[in-house]
């Protein structure tokens, strides 16, 4: 957590030295392969049917697709929806069959109210660091200082751009200690953990139920419904997050969070 908080802050200080190197060019490599593979391509329908509901269209600055890239985009998308419906299928069959590492304590139907509710935490703190990243870039004029995009909007650029964008790196200590928070106890609710004399879960074959053991179905889901989506999202409308009361409400908790001093060790690194 400390090497990325220190990246963090590198970022919103430093942001040419942060791509200027041979990391972060094998980072973007592996990000671009990942995209490639179309596992959560499903997001891309999710930002496009928002701005089609919200009457805003997403205007792709690429060169119109021809039938074949058509297919083949659609086709990715289908598939992540699949993978998609199996992680759900799968951690609910186990979360109700009390298949997780979850605490005995807690009945399945709790898990997965806490389980939605942790992941719109995470996509609240995932929309709003892309949003405020987008804000910092705009004009003093265009930020809502002056209180003409509402009153949180106000609000929230006056704590976040004073003092040379200090409280941005402050709110990105405490959204990161909020994000592996949230994903820690995910994590425990979604992990499936089999005993000796369970059945696998649809009874699958073994090496199936292995894949499923890894968690790695659980991870999509987080990344799909509460990280990626969420992040399309705001850098299509950075304003709806900006001036959201959500937003606001978790920048001032992030913020409570840094000044406890948990993690000041991330501003010695940086």
């Amino acid at each position: 957590m400390l090497l990325s908080f220190s990246r963090s802050f590198t970022v919103c200080h430093v942001t040419m030295y942060s791509v200027n190197n041979w990391f972060a060019l094998i980072t973007v490599w592996t990000a671009m392969a990942i995209e490639f593979s179309g596992i959560l391509h499903i997001c891309y329908i999710v930002q496009r049917s928002v701005g089609w509901m919200a009457g805003q269209p997403i205007e792709s600055r690429e060169p119109p697709k021809n039938i074949y890239q058509n297919l083949f985009f659609y086709g990715r998308c289908a598939m992540s929806l699949a993978l998609l419906c199996l992680s759900f299928a799968v951690t609910f069959v186990a979360i109700f069959e009390r298949k997780t590492t979850v605490w005995e304590s807690v009945p399945p139907a709790a898990s997965v109210v806490i389980f939605f509710l942790l992941m719109g935490c995470i996509g609240i703190l995932e929309g709003s660091q892309i949003a405020y990243f987008a804000v910092v870039k705009m004009q003093k004029s265009e930020q809502g200082q002056d209180g003409s995009m509402g009153y949180f909007a106000k609000k929230s650029a006056r704590i976040l751009f004073s003092n040379n964008n200090h409280n941005l790196a402050a709110f990105l200590v405490g959204r990161q200690l909020c994000v592996v928070s949230c994903m820690f106890f995910i994590a425990r609710i979604t992990a499936v953990k089999l005993e000796p004399d369970d059945d696998n879960i649809f009874g699958v074959p073994d090496w199936m139920q292995s894949i499923f053991n890894t968690g790695l179905l659980g991870a999509v889901i987080v990344a799909v419904v509460a990280s990626v989506s969420w992040r399309l999202l705001a850098s299509a409308f950075p304003i709806v997050f900006f001036k959201n009361p959500l937003a606001y409400v978790f920048l001032r908790l992030c913020l409570i969070l840094e000044m406890t001093g948990i993690l000041h060790g991330a501003w010695v690194i940086a």
